[in-house]
C-alpha cells in the first residue's frame, strides 16, 4: 500500500503534489531503531501522510512507536494529512467494520455483531472500537456514500456513531477537515455529516 501512495498509484495521488522529497516511516519497525535515526526527520518533515489500511493496527502501531507522543511537539507549521483509516486513527476512540476480528494489534476496547445495510442485502460485520492516538477530539468515518465502501452509507454511518462517545464526522473522499488550535473545520466539495 506505501509503495502506490508513493509512486502514485493510490487513488488520492498524494505523492504528486509537488513535494521536494517523500520518505517512508515504517511505525511496526521503529521501536527496533534508535530515535535519532528518525525522530529528526520526523520532526523537520512539512507534512505526514498517513495512508489507509487496518486503523487498528495503524493506531497501535503510532502508540508503540512514540509518533502519538512525538506529534503534539512537532512545528505549528507541520501538517499531519489522514486518509482513510490515517484520518480515523487520530480520535481517541474510534470504531470501524471488521468482517473477522483484527490481528495484530492491542486488540479492541469492545466488539460487538451488527447488522449493516446495503443495496445487495444485509450483511453482518464486527464492530469493533478502538482506541487512537487521540490526536483529535472527534471521529472520523471515511469513504461516506462511496459505492466501494457499503459500511459506510448514511444510514450505516448512523449506527456507527451512535457507538462513538464524541462527535463524529462522516465525510466522503472530496471533504477534509481541517483542524487548526483545536478549531474544526470542513472543506468539501462533496457529501459529509456531523453526528
Amino acid at each position: 500500500m506505501a509503495q502506490r501512495a508513493i509512486a502514485g498509484q493510490a487513488p488520492g495521488r498524494l505523492a504528486e503534489l509537488g513535494w521536494k522529497s517523500l520518505g517512508v516511516l515504517e511505525l511496526s519497525v521503529l521501536p527496533s531503531i534508535e530515535e535519532d535515526a528518525w525522530v529528526p526527520t520526523v520532526r523537520d518533515a512539512d507534512a505526514l501522510l498517513v495512508c489507509g489500511g487496518d486503523p487498528m493496527f495503524l493506531a497501535n502501531w503510532m502508540r508503540r512507536s512514540g509518533l502519538t507522543d512525538l506529534l503534539p511537539k512537532l512545528r505549528s507549521e507541520a501538517v499531519y494529512v489522514g486518509v482513510s483509516a490515517g484520518s480515523i486513527a487520530t480520535a481517541s476512540t474510534f470504531v470501524e467494520t471488521y468482517t473477522e476480528p483484527p490481528r495484530g494489534s492491542d486488540g479492541p476496547l469492545k466488539s460487538e455483531e451488527v447488522v449493516l445495510s446495503t443495496p445487495q442485502g444485509d450483511v453482518e460485520r464486527l464492530l469493533v472500537t478502538g482506541q487512537g492516538a487521540g490526536l483529535v477530539d472527534f471521529a472520523v468515518i471515511p469513504h461516506f456514500e462511496h459505492p466501494h465502501h457499503l459500511d459506510a452509507s448514511a444510514a450505516n454511518a448512523e449506527k456507527w456513531a451512535a457507538r462513538i462517545p464524541v462527535p463524529t464526522y462522516a465525510i466522503d473522499d472530496a471533504s477534509a477537515l481541517k483542524v487548526v488550535d483545536g478549531t474544526v473545520e470542513v472543506v468539501s466539495e462533496g457529501q459529509w455529516k456531523l453526528f
